[in-house]
């Protein structure tokens, strides 16, 4: 039978009961009120000193000092100090005297009296005047990782000396304080990346603001910039000038990340300011590489292309300094590489001329000029090899009835199907004159101007086949309402081709060919479906036309001639259309 009654208390009054413990209790409440603070701090240093007093007057020390370690773990700084000598900011070597010994060996210690103990270092002492008697020491370690240590020195009551409890309350405490510091940094650090995400957010959108905004078709120059990390080193750029010429840029910034985000942008922001009044690509590109010697970073360049199109004439005027060779993809098939003059910018001082940058002229004559980053053929395809030029020119003959933008994305999309994150940026731009409108200058008619515009015989393209007639019109000064009947004609006549001659096949493709000479507006439409019997194609006006037979009657009501010849291929239709010219004179 128990010595205690079940209706009386069982426990022994003898004993120690620690929750009518007036100390644990006060303990309790401080590790509380600490940790609080700690938990809600935006000022983590402020808050540590906090902790550090409220640790020295609970434990009734004459002072403290709290230590943490610096990010390579080799030295203890002061943070936080109490007492009559400040010591905030002093210095300790991991290992060196009482606490960076605890710190070292993740130990507690006890030294009721310094001067017994070898471990103790006096130069603090002695540097400061103060008197060290004892300490108590407890090291701070939070997510298994040291952080530092409390110090606390000299016992303030009348035995003056640390007991075993104070060290008991000084380890639970520099616990918690290790905890709520080690969770600080971590929401300090999970800050600063937000904030440096956010601004490389920023930073990147800032780049993207500095590449050109897209123009509908017929314009003739189009771009395309994919960044294989967040900020890309390469560029592209055209402006329109006041004459109708084209401007067009793109350069390739060596190395990666910010500085060469930094520089392309600087680059990018140069040619289009210096561009609007220095018209000759050779001089701009000096006056670039001028800047950029003497403020680029040490050891970074800039490859760059520049060059004028004259979508009058189809003529380029371009400069290349330490670029891939643009590809000229002529009419016919083939491909003629123009290679750099000079080397990239930014290396050493180049003149404009045939001693340094020299300007190059090329007729497109209806072709296309693509330039390149090196991100371009030294892309890897789905197989695990390179794209290469030979790549390259395959898509581009695979894709030439496209218009000019789906022929870059053909490119593209060949490239990024590979399943793997890209290497290098992929930059191309596409200068095409194969919807090079006719010269506006008419007063001399000896030889005639051409204008050629090839496109996919689908329904979507007919607005921009109606806009190429409109503007070629114009420019071969037929009159306003002319111009008008003339849309209407064309129309009719690519709608035949998309509707029934292709019958909405999406791979079928056709080309418009205008020629303007000697008083006359000539149009030539060709397509490679099958052959339509000309015979049907005669125009009648019956009371109720089958499909296409309205449209062939406008065709023949609106043109001067109109006759359907044998395709020179042999295979597909062609449809010659003529119109002879009224001028806007005329027009009353």
């Amino acid at each position: 039978m128990s010595e205690f009654p079940y209706d009386k208390d069982r426990r022994d009054p003898r004993r120690f009961d620690r929750r009518k413990s007036t100390n644990v209790s006060a303990h309790l409440e401080l590790l509380s009120k600490m940790s609080g603070h700690l938990a809600v701090t935006l000022n983590i240093e402020e808050t540590i000193q906090k902790a550090l007093d409220l640790i020295v007057q609970f434990v009734k020390a004459e002072g403290g000092a709290l230590f943490l370690l610096d990010n390579r773990n080799n030295t203890l700084v002061c943070k936080a100090s109490v007492g009559p000598v400040d010591i905030h900011g002093i210095t300790l070597n991991t290992g060196e005297g009482i606490v960076g010994q605890c710190v070292a060996e993740n130990s507690s210690r006890i030294v009721r009296d310094v001067q017994q103990d070898p471990d103790f270092d006096h130069s603090v002492d002695e540097s400061t005047g103060f008197q060290t008697r004892s300490i108590l020491c407890a090291p701070m370690v939070g997510h298994f990782e040291k952080i530092g240590a409390i110090e606390l020195v000299n016992k303030s009551d009348a035995s003056g000396l640390f007991s075993d409890t104070d060290l008991l309350m000084l380890q639970t405490l520099a616990s918690a304080a290790a905890l709520a510091i080690s969770n600080a940094h971590m929401a300090e650090d999970l800050v600063a990346q937000e904030r440096v995400s956010r601004e490389l957010e920023l930073a990147t959108e800032m780049q993207r603001s500095l590449l050109p905004t897209a123009r509908p078709a017929p314009f003739p120059v189009c771009g395309i910039n994919l960044p294989a990390n967040e900020m890309s080193g390469d560029f592209y750029d055209f402006f329109e000038l006041g004459d109708g010429r084209v401007y067009f840029s793109l350069g390739d910034v060596s190395g990666k990340g910010m500085d060469a985000a930094l520089l392309m942008s600087k680059t990018a922001s140069l040619f289009r300011c210096l561009g609007k009044t220095q018209h000759e690509p050779h001089v701009l590109l000096a006056t670039i590489n001028r800047e950029l010697c003497e403020t680029a970073i040490h050891g970074m360049f800039v490859t760059m292309a520049c060059g004028l199109f004259d979508p009058a004439s189809g003529e380029v005027q371009l400069a290349n300094a330490g670029h891939e060779p643009p590809l000229l993809h002529a009419r016919d098939g083939s491909f003629t590489a123009t290679p750099a003059s000079a080397p990239p910018l930014g290396i050493l001082p180049l003149v404009a001329g045939d001693d340094g940058i020299r300007k190059e002229t090329l007729q497109l004559d209806g072709g296309t000029l693509y330039i390149f980053t090196d991100g371009v053929t030294e892309g890897d395809l789905a197989n695990g090899k390179q794209l290469g030029v030979d790549g390259f020119t395959a898509i581009v003959r695979e894709s030439a009835g496209l218009p000019a933008a789906d022929r870059i994305e053909a490119v593209v999309s060949r490239l990024g199907n590979t399943g793997r994150s890209r290497h290098d940026d992929i930059t191309l731009l596409a200068i095409d004159a194969s919807t090079t409108c006719l010269k506006k200058d008419i007063t001399h008619n000896s030889a005639p101007m051409v204008a050629l515009h090839t496109f996919p015989a689908r329904a979507s393209e007919l607005q921009a086949a109606r806009e190429f007639v409109s503007k070629a019109c114009a420019d071969c000064g037929c009159s306003k309402s002319m111009a008008t009947d003339i849309v209407i004609a064309v129309g009719e006549a690519i709608q035949n081709v998309v509707r029934h001659a292709y019958k909405d096949v999406e791979a079928g493709e056709a080309t418009l060919e205008i020629v303007c000479k000697d008083g006359i507006i000539e149009f030539q439409l060709q397509d490679s479906a099958p052959t339509v019997d000309p015979e049907k194609l005669k125009p009648e006006w019956p009371e109720e036309p089958g499909p296409g037979g309205l449209g062939i009657c406008i065709i023949h009501d609106i043109m001067d001639e109109v006759e359907h010849l044998p395709a020179p291929s042999g295979q597909g239709n062609l449809l010659r259309m003529v119109k002879y010219i009224e001028s806007n004179r005329n027009e009353t």
